[in-house]
């Protein structure tokens, strides 16, 4: 499962991030720059270490998990 991840750094400058399930691809990185810069300007999110206040990176992140049958 893919998803897109944003991180921002907080007042505290610690990392936080936001994960989406199923980004649109191919990823459109100008959109995903204005997303990150409208959740800062409406501060959207807040965190333990206190407002968003700027962005980090960007990326996108494919999991994939395959189960081994251990015969139990």
């Amino acid at each position: 499962m893919k998803k897109l991840e944003l991180k921002f750094t907080n007042f505290d400058g610690k990392t936080v991030t936001y994960s989406l399930d199923q980004p649109v691809e191919p990823v459109d990185t100008e959109a995903v720059n204005a997303a990150m810069d409208e959740i800062i300007a409406q501060n959207a999110f807040t965190s333990s270490g206190g407002d968003i206040v700027a962005k980090k990176s960007a990326r996108v992140v494919d999991r994939s998990v395959e189960e081994i049958d251990l015969g139990l």
